[in-house]
């Protein structure tokens, strides 16, 4: 009898290698040297098989790892020489009892025999399933998303048939147990190998892994239980949304599946863009043109906001341009609280380009008086 390989080596691994890397080096090899895998050379892969299979079911258990690195092949209840293997004939995925991992094997087994495994995704066509989300956008003004708005949108979606209620048949009849597979939606299928009988299951073909037929599908669905139709909804916008952000209305989605809840619709808002006002966070943004002779001497202006009310300002005398002042409490109001942002205008002093005699007269005497030069308060260009 051959000498057995140390079983790090066997799965070409580090003494210090992970779960994740023992798992992954076992899958890898037992998909290489599975006999069905190697029709030409099926003794010598069955042989190497084993040899992969009892390496990853010693190393895989935590015990008896720590007992393997311990002791060697020779430690207690390691079995010895002839001792250790998990794998065993004539009993399907039941019969490898040392097996820790069943969802390793029935990915491999899959991979060679089809279909699914035991408690697959067949079973999950009969679960109570919630309906699909559906999304769709709405565009709306600046001033509206200051003030908030009620609008009315329309949506495509699928509705409960009204005819059938949703089983799909017609009236008077209703959905009758499938007899391929006895109304369990999968189809268990048995292959003898060269290890013995390896069990899997496959969606059964002719219900669809519904578990029941529809002899008489309704008219109204042709047996889908759900018609296609336009909605329409009235909806509540906020006032203080941003662009970008989301609606949600629950149970406006897709209906459920087996009396699964609806979905639900999500509503994306796109703010268009204002030509005078903008945003930063709660703040409404904007400039102010002022003349001249108000930003040297001072005076009171009313300022628009956004919703169309006007405020009264008093802006101090020798106010030069780009300067910022703010309204408190005039900006978006908070989605998330109870509180509102500032209105933040820039003044900006709008030199006159075109005078009268008496403006320009007026304007070269006072300039006179001014030594035509601005007063020197720090060292800069003129000083």
């Amino acid at each position: 009898m051959a000498e057995k390989r140390d079983y790090y080596e066997v799965l070409g691994v580090s003494k210090t290698a992970t779960d994740d890397e023992l798992k992954k080096a076992y899958r890898r090899l037992a998909k290489k040297y599975h006999p069905d895998a190697n029709p030409d050379n099926k003794e010598e892969a069955e042989q190497k098989f084993k040899e992969v299979n009892e390496a990853y079911e010693t190393l895989s258990d935590k015990q008896k790892r720590k007992l393997y690195d311990t002791y060697g092949f020779d430690g207690p209840n390691m079995g010895g020489a002839n001792g250790g293997g998990y794998y065993s004939y004539g009993s399907g995925f039941d019969g490898f009892s040392g097996f820790s991992d069943f969802s390793d094997l029935g990915d491999i087994f899959s991979s060679f025999f089809g279909g699914e495994r035991r408690g697959g995704s067949s079973r999950s066509r009969n679960t109570v399933t919630k309906g699909a989300d559906l999304k769709v956008g709405i565009d709306i003004t600046f001033k509206e998303s200051y003030t908030g708005i009620e609008k009315e949108i329309s949506i495509n979606r699928n509705e409960v048939c009204p005819d059938c209620n949703g089983n799909g048949c017609a009236k008077g009849t209703s959905p009758t147990k499938c007899t391929a597979c006895g109304g369990k939606g999968t189809i268990r299928q048995v292959s003898s190998t060269l290890f013995g009988q390896v069990a899997t299951q496959r969606t059964c073909s002719a219900c669809g892994g519904l578990g029941t037929i529809i002899s008489n599908p309704c008219p109204t669905c042709r047996g889908k239980g759900t018609v296609k139709k336009t909605k329409r909804l009235k909806i509540k916008i906020p006032e203080g949304i941003d662009d970008g952000q989301t609606i949600v209305l629950k149970n406006e989605g897709e209906p459920g599946k087996n009396g699964g809840p609806n979905g639900d619709l999500y509503i994306v808002v796109r703010v268009k863009k204002d030509s005078v006002y903008s945003r930063r966070a709660e703040h409404v943004l904007c400039e102010v043109p002022i003349t001249f002779t108000m930003a040297t001497l001072g005076g009171e202006i009313e300022i628009p906001m956004v919703d169309g009310t006007k405020e009264k300002y008093v802006i101090p005398e020798g106010t030069a341009t780009n300067t910022k002042f703010s309204i408190k409490n005039k900006g978006f109001k908070s989605i998330s609280g109870n509180w509102r942002g500032d209105f933040v205008f820039t003044v900006v002093v709008q030199v006159p380009k075109r005078l009268t005699a008496e403006q320009r007269n007026l304007l070269v005497e006072l300039a006179k008086t001014m030594n035509e030069q601005p007063p020197l308060k720090k060292r800069g260009i003129f000083g």
